[in-house]
């Protein structure tokens, strides 16, 4: 069987959005049974309230760097000492029962999977408004983050923005609501019309 799926990657800045973006798209009535979430893999431990297979497939490093020498991670990070990465086996699955995936990557992340899967994936940017309405974002997301860090959450989200020239779609969420809208009309125009089994 061919797959048959889409890989709609989502990035943006801290505070752009993104993630209450993609979470609209598998909420949608006419698209939730197309469309799946990516699931990553991690080497962090469950916090409280998540579940293996559900939130995040939790593995040790060494399952992980196993994978990692195997190809079996298609992008991959770290952080505070985590390994975080995309399953290739998790996603081709999904390739084969749903109309598309939707995954949120970092830059990084999103143009090494458009370079691996070219025609099939569908790259979208999402950016604020403004530089001023992105820092009221993080300061209201992030009350008690001391004033230096958020300088560097914002000097990190301009070099991001830069790179939203490299992507298919640049998505700037002013209005919520309207946002969400693009957002859909963008994956309804991308979801493949037929298939070949």
């Amino acid at each position: 069987m061919r797959a048959r799926g889409k890989i709609f990657v989502i990035s943006g800045p801290s505070g752009s959005g993104k993630t209450t973006l993609a979470a609209s798209l598998l909420k949608d009535p006419d698209l939730r049974l197309k469309l799946c979430r990516s699931i990553s893999v991690t080497t962090r431990l469950p916090r409280t309230g998540e579940h293996n297979k559900r939130d995040y497939f939790f593995i040790g490093e060494a399952e992980f760097k196993r994978r990692l020498k195997a190809k079996k991670i298609l992008e991959w990070t770290t952080y505070l000492g985590y390994y975080y990465g995309t399953d290739k086996d998790f996603v081709e699955d999904r390739l084969l029962r749903y109309e598309g995936i939707v995954l949120c990557l970092d830059v990084v992340g999103a143009m090494r999977l458009k370079r691996m899967y070219q025609k099939r994936a569908v790259t979208i940017f999402v950016l604020p408004p403004s530089r001023k309405e992105l820092y009221r974002r993080i300061r209201q997301r992030s009350s008690s983050t001391p004033e230096h860090e958020i300088a560097g959450r914002l000097a990190v989200a301009r070099d991001e923005i830069k790179a939203a020239k490299d992507y298919d779609y640049r998505l700037v969420n002013r209005d919520l609501t309207k946002a969400i809208e693009r957002l859909k009309r963008i994956v309804r125009l991308n979801l493949p019309d037929n298939y070949e089994d």
